[in-house]
């Protein structure tokens, strides 16, 4: 969940009256936000990084407000105060326009071919005639690095650029060049450089250098020139200091480079909607022409779509647990800048504005409604149906061993389900075991990148990050791993498995062995080579030490798992230094 920082003296302003702490508290509790808490730039900067630092800032109070993710329009104050003033009814929602085509016609971006091998798509929009000032250039900067970061997803999907409009010209070409031609004064320097100087300038950048990757590999890197050869910027790295924003700058022209264009039309749509209102004419945007040279296609930017939507007020106020008139519900929408009229029994027309690009499903509309008519509002009453509540057979049985486990001296650890690659594979020793792992699409980062298939990644890197406690170190697991099974509808399953780990001077394997008996006495299980008894029996498994690794055969012959000392690469590999046993099998046989 972002969480966006203004002063209070800014609030103040573009609210038109000065709250109390309190009473900004429950004004964002009203309206579904959170005011997560009050500091100052100083304060903010000495946690983070010292008093030294923070000499020079000032002490005024800071509101750190918590947005929703998918709120892109509560991202800097404009949008905020907006959205707040319209839900307390002070001012009405604007309509946001498209300006009059000028007597020269629209601003082109003609993109390559080239384009398509790097960053394919391209988005554009002018604001004329914006007037800012210290705090709203601020801010305005401030709501592409939030968006960077959020929707963008750094700038790997998005990367905004904006641009003085009257130290450049159009119409603007956007090409993709080999690293070696491109040539040009980024922001904020003094001399050219080429894109392959400036990738080593910036890999020493604690900004920049987190966005290199995304394109550092390409053979040709995307660049945006204006009419006379002038680069603008080189997405999604940095903008060019020809081109460079100030107080003074009159005519905005903004691009967004992306690789999901949908994405793109929204964080256009963000940027305009939300600083349009410093416009001469405010709340109103001039388009901008895309022509792809290849296709010949034309597009035309920002959309500023207004979709309508129909909903059946029973449905809502089931959702909800209310019981609403059409046109109460109505106006409740109409506070969440949700244009909506009554156009039938029980059936209300939503029109939903380009701010608001969460709305997405008639459920979204129900929870505008919910957060108008105020939670604590709602009226608490027993359910309509009986239900007794039973746990699972599995998580009664898991409850129960874990009570006996920690009563035998071992500790408990709560892992993720989700790990990187190398955990499951390189590091135990398995490079075979990515195939039967269940892989994320897009991870976010490399540490969760495949669902575990193993508990043992996650107690050694327990282990790993508590190695400072005294010896011996005894820690268990008991939860799912998830393996592919192509006999399940979602071509895969959760498993239960208990994996025990013992880290000391030696290797303990009668400890661990000593854990095990423990167990299968606790499950009724005894020692014995029989339909009902269990039993270990050589065996090898790159992740154990050879000669030192057994497999559990459980009642009926089933392989249960593995157990034994740990080999010393895999040992090694999760930056221990001192033999380990370890234990992992699988406790839904015995249910």
């Amino acid at each position: 969940m972002p969480t966006v920082g203004i002063k209070k003296v800014i609030l103040d302003k573009h609210f038109n009256r000065n709250y109390t702490e309190k009473e900004f508290d429950e004004l964002c509790f009203e309206y579904g936000l959170e005011l997560d808490e009050i500091t100052s730039e100083k304060a903010a900067v000495e946690k983070e990084r010292g008093t030294d630092a923070a000499v020079d800032l000032n002490d005024q109070e800071v509101y750190k407000i918590d947005i929703p993710a998918n709120r892109y329009d509560l991202l800097s104050v404009e949008g905020l105060a907006r959205a707040i003033r319209i839900f307390k009814q002070e001012i009405p929602s604007p309509q946001y326009k498209f300006a009059d085509v000028p007597k020269s016609g629209l601003q082109k971006i003609i993109v390559k071919k080239e384009t398509a091998q790097v960053r394919p798509f391209v988005v554009g929009a002018v604001l004329r005639n914006i007037s800012f000032d210290a705090d709203s250039y601020a801010s305005f900067i401030d709501l592409q690095d939030k968006l960077h970061q959020n929707i963008c997803r750094k700038r790997t999907l998005v990367a905004i650029g904006t641009h003085d409009l009257d130290t450049i010209q159009g119409p603007f070409e956007y090409r993709a060049e080999a690293p070696k031609d491109i040539k040009f004064k980024p922001l904020n320097q003094t001399k050219e450089y080429t894109a392959e100087e400036l990738m080593t300038l910036y890999s020493s950048d604690s900004h920049l250098k987190a966005y290199l990757p995304i394109i550092q590999n390409h053979p040709v890197y995307p660049v945006i020139y204006d009419k006379n050869g002038v680069v603008c910027s080189m997405p999604p790295i940095i903008n060019g200091e020809h081109s460079k924003i100030t107080l003074n700058t009159k005519n905005v022209f903004i691009e967004a480079t992306a690789t999901d264009k949908q994405k793109a039309f929204v964080v256009l749509d963000t940027i305009v909607t939300l600083f349009s209102q410093y416009c001469a004419k405010p709340f109103t945007v001039e388009q901008v022409e895309v022509v792809y040279e290849e296709t010949g296609v034309k597009e035309v930017y920002p959309l500023l779509s207004y979709r309508e939507m129909t909903v059946k007020t029973p449905e809502i106020n089931t959702k909800i647990g209310i019981q609403l008139k059409e046109e109460e519900m109505a106006t409740l929408l109409n506070k969440m800048s949700l244009k909506a009229e009554v156009v039938g029994k029980e059936t209300l027309k939503v029109v939903v504005p380009p701010t608001r690009h969460d709305i997405l499903h008639a459920c979204d509309v129900a929870e505008d409604v919910g957060v108008a008519y105020g939670y604590n509002n709602l009226v608490t009453r027993l359910p309509e149906s009986n239900t007794v509540a039973v746990a699972f057979p599995i998580n009664k049985l898991c409850d129960n061993l874990r009570v006996e486990i920690a009563a035998a001296g071992w500790t408990e650890a709560l892992n993720f389900a989700l790990c990187s690659r190398d955990d499951i594979s390189t590091k135990l020793r398995q490079p075979e075991a990515l195939s039967h792992a269940v892989h994320i699409g897009n991870p976010k980062t490399l540490e969760f990148q495949v669902a575990r298939t193993s508990l043992l990644p996650g107690l050694l890197k327990t282990l790993a990050s508590n190695r400072d406690m005294p010896l011996p170190l005894k820690l268990f697991e008991l939860q799912d791993v998830i393996v592919k099974d192509s006999t399940m509808d979602v071509g895969a399953r959760n498993e239960r498995r208990l994996a025990a780990v013992y880290y000391n001077k030696a290797a303990g394997f009668e400890i661990i062995q000593g854990f095990l008996d423990r167990m299968m006495r606790m499950l009724n299980v005894n020692p014995a080579k029989a339909d009902n008894g269990y039993y270990i029996e050589a065996d090898e498994n790159p992740t154990y030490f050879p000669g030192r690794c057994a497999k559990i055969i459980g009642p009926k012959g089933v392989v249960l798992g593995h157990i034994g000392a740990l080999h010393p690469e895999v040992i090694t590999s999760f930056g221990l230094t001192l033999p380990c046993g370890a234990v992992e099998f699988n406790v839904e046989p015995f249910l």
